[in-house]
């Protein structure tokens, strides 16, 4: 065995997060442990020079990681986010332009409509255009049942979920040509799903058909389109009402690696989606879950 080559089961450590909780959104730099978004462990290779890239989600979790890496691969980077997350958000901009990139703040809400129909614009006018889409923002909270599942709470988490992917994708298309790219955060939420947040795992399931789709009606036009599938991830959307409490201390012990996933291992699928080493992948989903089954 190689002596750089590092063991996937110990590259980053097994946690048992102590029972917390935080009201949603919830903020990365309370959550206990931090999750990694890469501020000190990733490193870019000018996979993504001159390209220019908005991140839904972008403040905290994998949008972070995500918009962390872009920057250090050469892209200039927007990010949307609550404005709730502003503290979070800091820490990304920071980083972005510790990479001597440009980075775009876009606080709003995606429930507000006329924010989440002029986000896309926003960024493409304040970046000089728009090459990369990350849909990556999400909404996740458990309910025991279905008779407590609200409608209230399945309207909101498919208008976060997927219908903005609708709205965020049809007006970032009018900036994008050939070589741009749209990387969608889907779930193994899609192929096994948990009960207790069953409108989430419908989300992410319908991410995946939408992602197959778009990828065949834009590849004509030299743009793909690929999805992303995490699966047990720390981020704060755990411990926002994404987990029953008293489950955190074991949160992704049940993989096949044992562990749950930082942030920034999933970074790198994104990298490698919206770069040119990926032309010949368009509606794909990378599966990045620890080495749980997936058709």
């Amino acid at each position: 065995m190689s002596e750089s080559a590092k063991n996937p089961v110990t590259r980053h450590p097994k946690i048992s997060p102590p029972e917390q909780d935080q009201p949603e959104p919830g903020l990365d730099v309370r959550t206990d442990p931090v999750p990694d978004i890469g501020l000190e462990s990733y490193q870019g290779r000018e996979r993504l020079v001159g390209r220019r890239a908005l991140v839904t989600g972008g403040d905290s979790g994998i949008g972070a990681a995500v918009a962390i890496a872009f920057a250090r691969e050469g892209a200039d980077v927007a990010i949307a986010y609550l404005p709730a997350e502003e503290e979070d958000a800091r820490r990304v901009v920071a980083a972005i332009e510790e990479a001597g990139r440009t980075a775009v703040a876009l606080p709003g809400d995606l429930m507000d409509r006329q924010y989440r129909e002029g986000v896309v614009d926003a960024a493409a006018e304040q970046l000089g255009g728009l090459d990369i889409l990350v849909n990556n923002a999400g909404k996740q909270v458990i309910s025991e049942s279905l008779e407590e599942l609200s409608d209230e709470q399945v309207d909101e988490t498919f208008q976060i979920n997927i219908k903005s992917m609708f709205t965020l994708s049809r007006a970032a298309l009018k900036h994008m040509g050939p070589g741009s790219t749209i990387v969608n955060t889907t779930s193994v939420q899609a192929y096994e799903p948990n009960p207790m947040i069953l409108d989430y795992a419908a989300t992410k399931a319908a991410i995946n058909n939408f992602t197959k789709g778009l990828a065949q009606q834009v590849a004509e036009r030299g743009i793909r389109v690929n999805a992303v599938a995490p699966g047990p991830v720390w981020t704060v959307l755990q411990v926002s009402d994404g987990q029953p409490k008293e489950k955190l201390p074991e949160f992704g012990h049940n993989t096949p690696l044992g562990r749950a996933g930082q942030p920034v291992e999933m970074a790198p699928a994104y990298v490698f989606l919206a770069s040119e080493e990926s032309s010949y992948v368009t509606g794909d989903t990378l599966n990045a879950n620890g080495g749980t089954p997936t058709p």
